[in-house]
């Protein structure tokens, strides 16, 4: 092999080397969350100073994964992650509706802090909800790894530059995609196998609404697909299972296949 191919590959390497993994950036949200939500975690905090000091270590945490990955080049990264924890207490405020969509919204949720532990629905929601802050700060890079690392563990991908309302639900959620300029209301529920998605992928529309907007109140059935940057669904609408929409519908609508269902005894088919 030639020395200049090698020399390139090692500079690479070199520069690899300062950079902590995608995992270990996400174990920083991990943390962020089980601090919110100490449910998810068994660590026992005794005073107010403690707590302050633990989103201290965080600010200066998310301060240095922003330097080490060069997030964004011009940027005051001490002062973003600043900006960010003073989103904070709204962050929480967002989850905690989340939380209670789930819990009122699901027979078999027991409780709010079943939904805290051992919902996907909710993981997934969590880690969008500190990655779409990031975002909004203009911070590149760690929204998107903070949202494929949920993806990675639920199934459920979100894009952290869609936006997504309070009250959200995700039911089941495997196979859950919500495109980049999705924009969904207040009290939408949504089944497993939902795909809010563009109806073109043309790198040229990067800057344009290519994916649905979803009114408040809206319940998206599993396995149903919503496509394209103009198709809006109104208020109080339900979309069925296994629909394919690529136009608007008007508030209250309800959106469902007609299929035929045929069973018969063996004798029958004989």
């Amino acid at each position: 092999m030639k020395d200049e191919f090698l020399r390139h590959i090692f500079k690479k390497q070199q520069e690899a080397n300062s950079v902590p993994s995608n995992e270990e950036i996400s174990n920083w949200a991990l943390e962020l969350i089980q601090l919110l939500y100490p449910e998810k975690s068994k660590r026992i905090l005794y005073s107010i100073d403690e707590l302050k000091t633990e989103f201290k270590k965080l600010e200066i945490e998310l301060f240095k994964i922003m330097e080490s990955t060069k997030a964004c080049i011009n940027c005051n990264h001490a002062q973003l992650s600043k900006d960010f924890f003073e989103t904070l207490p709204e962050i929480y405020r967002l989850l905690n509706t989340d939380i209670k969509a789930i819990f009122d919204g699901d027979p078999a949720a027991k409780s709010e802090f079943e939904v805290v532990r051992a919902y996907p629905g909710f993981y997934a929601i969590s880690f969008y909800r500190l990655a779409h802050a990031l975002y909004k700060l203009g911070i590149p890079l760690l929204p998107r790894i903070f949202t494929e690392y949920a993806h990675s563990k639920t199934g459920i991908d979100i894009h952290p530059a869609a936006e997504i309302d309070e009250y959200f639900h995700i039911d089941h959620g495997t196979g859950i995609v919500i495109g980049e300029t999705c924009k969904i209301g207040k009290y939408v529920k949504m089944y497993q196998g939902v795909t809010l998605g563009a109806l073109s992928v043309h790198k040229s529309m990067a800057d344009t609404k290519r994916h649905p907007t979803i009114g408040d109140r809206v319940v998206v059935y599993s396995g149903a697909t919503i496509l394209g940057g103009e198709t809006v669904i109104g208020n109080d609408s339900t979309i069925g299972g296994n629909v394919w929409l690529t136009k608007s519908v008007p508030a209250g609508s309800f959106v469902y296949n007609v299929a035929e269902v045929r069973i018969s005894t063996t004798k029958e088919k004989s």
